[in-house]
């Protein structure tokens, strides 16, 4: 039986505040004082999806608790994500006043790598990097860390003209700080060039011509 996901448009009418929607998950960062408070608040996590049967993918700093819900199975966010983010939400609220959620400075990276026949390539760099192809059965353009550590690598087609841009960053950020983020770029001496698939992505250029995609769920399936 297939399981249902969710589109971005779809999680950004459920109003979930202080939770972003990146790359088929809900993702927050929660502020701890100290690490002592960060291994609290991942025991109360860890209480409050207990019944759920569906395990969050922590990140435990000294500073902060990083926190992505997804099915993994299923590539993307289900109803019982959307219901464990709020959950999650609960435990941050009933902490000290000093924990509190901060998803303005999360986003997501994954590795792009444009390839006029990426099939030839995939399996090197699945054996290089010591991961595994995509557990999405009709998804067969990108592999995944089975760790969830690494970001995932994708490939992309491309035309075999030289010289031609190879690896780029795809970097995912919530709708609301995109222009933030391009405002800091060109600051720092970059260029857009292009943004024709906006707001589903724009191209930022570095000073020496590298470039890298802003994304967001936007205008996306």
């Amino acid at each position: 039986m297939s399981i249902e996901t969710l589109t971005g448009q779809r999680v950004a009418d459920e109003k979930l505040d202080g939770w972003v929607y990146l790359l088929g998950g809900l993702q927050t960062r929660i502020r701890v004082p100290d690490f002592a408070a960060a291994l609290r608040v991942a025991n109360a996590i860890g209480a409050a999806a207990g019944s759920t049967h569906h395990d969050p993918d922590l990140d435990l700093r000294p500073t902060h608790v990083d926190v992505r819900l997804t099915h993994h199975a299923a590539g993307g966010v289900t109803r019982v994500d959307v219901d464990l983010a709020r959950r999650i939400s609960a435990v941050v609220a009933d902490a000290d006043d000093d924990v509190s959620l901060e998803p303005a400075t999360v986003s997501r990276i994954e590795l792009a790598l444009d390839s006029p026949a990426y099939g030839e390539v995939l399996p090197f760099w699945r054996a290089a990097l010591a991961v595994e192809e995509s557990p999405v059965p009709e998804v067969d353009d990108e592999i995944r860390d089975q760790h969830r550590a690494l970001p995932t690598v994708w490939f992309q087609p491309s035309g075999s003209e030289e010289p031609r841009q190879r690896w780029h960053l795809d970097v995912w950020v919530p709708p609301d700080q995109v222009q933030s983020r391009i405002d800091a770029a060109l600051a720092a001496g970059g260029t857009v060039a292009s943004d024709d698939e906006a707001p589903s992505f724009w191209v930022l250029a570095d000073p020496e011509g590298n470039k890298v995609c802003l994304c967001t769920w936007q205008d996306r399936d």
